[in-house]
């Protein structure tokens, strides 16, 4: 699959997710094959660009190819000098954020919020594709409410705009992340567009992917909440889909995969930040071990990068220390 003059590696993509996303969980999900890692949602407002949180979502990623940058915005203008600046910093291709329902961002009639205006959303996309030389995306949902399941329209007008590839949350702006994924809905977007679209929402297990792609003919699939404290499915997405077998993960690629994982956030967020950020993923990463109940009542509450890694390590070290179970 191509976007652009880009030829991904595999169809099975990272969704960027706000707070979850950050370089170092995009580099271990690269390093499990994930054919696309999206940085995490910057705002278009380029004077907001100086904050320490910002700089670190804009913290690109040069050492893997292609570079995508994500942006949310509703002025047009607005969005079309953000994704100039994107491009400047190394920024191969632009993402176009009209998939969060988050209220904040909704309240500014950003994110999904812009489904109810196609006006405004023709606008926004045709000014990015303007400014920019290389290709722009989409994440959009299934439209504003269930009454109002505009995404095949939505969708057309991204690629009448020159949209290369979208990718679609199966679910509209007030069903949030309730209630099951519209593949329906996925399934008619993608018969009305020639470029490349990827499915997500549900997507937790290898059965469910072959189901996805089957429900929506979708050229390939967006993991997002399944990616978390998980991060080689896209390794056993990759195995699975090729062959029909999983590729194993030893337990001692597990161990190293969470230490890297451990040390690479302290690194990146400095030792005090480090170790509140890497909580949540230890807690992600316990739901898939086994006998992990005291690991996890341990880790979100020692405050030393020192006692995390030595928590990993003495967990593997035990005798019920556990390899996931497969999807």
């Amino acid at each position: 699959m191509k976007i652009g003059p880009y030829e991904l590696t595999s169809p099975f993509v990272l969704a960027p997710m706000v707070g979850v996303t950050d370089a170092p969980f995009r580099r271990i999900c690269r390093r499990f094959g994930a054919g696309l890692t999206t940085s995490e949602m910057t705002t278009a407002d380029i004077r907001l660009w100086q904050t320490p949180e910002t700089q670190r979502r804009l913290d690109i990623d040069l050492d893997a190819e292609p570079i995508a940058v994500q942006i949310a915005g509703s002025d047009p203008a607005q969005m079309a000098t953000a994704a100039l600046a994107c491009v400047e910093r190394g920024a191969q291709i632009i993402d176009i954020n009209m998939g969060c329902p988050a209220k904040n961002v909704c309240r500014r009639l950003a994110g999904s919020a812009l489904l109810q205006d196609e006006k405004l959303v023709a606008q926004i996309l045709e000014a990015v594709v303007a400014a920019v030389t290389v290709p722009v995306t989409l994440k959009m949902r299934t439209g504003s409410d269930t009454a109002h399941r505009n995404g095949p329209q939505v969708a057309r007008i991204a690629e009448q705009s020159g949209i290369q590839a979208i990718a679609v949350h199966g679910r509209t702006r007030a069903c949030r992340f309730k209630g099951n994924a519209e593949y329906d809905t996925i399934a008619r977007i993608k018969s009305v567009v020639d470029m490349p679209v990827f499915a997500n929402g549900d997507i937790t297990s290898l059965e469910k992917s072959l189901e996805v792609l089957r429900l929506t003919n979708a050229d390939g699939l967006m993991i997002g909440r399944g990616a978390q404290g998980r991060p080689w499915i896209f390794r056993e997405l990759l195995s699975f889909h090729r062959t029909g077998k999983i590729a194993p993960l030893e337990k001692n690629e597990l161990r190293d995969t969470m230490l890297d994982h451990l040390q690479d956030l302290h690194r990146f967020y400095g030792d005090s930040a480090g170790v509140r950020v890497a909580r949540k993923h230890l807690t992600w990463y316990s739901k898939q071990l086994e006998n992990a109940g005291e690991f996890r009542y341990q880790a979100v509450r020692v405050s030393s990068t020192q006692e995390q890694l030595r928590l990993v390590r003495e967990y593997f070290d035990r005798a019920d220390g556990g390899i996931p179970e497969a999807a």
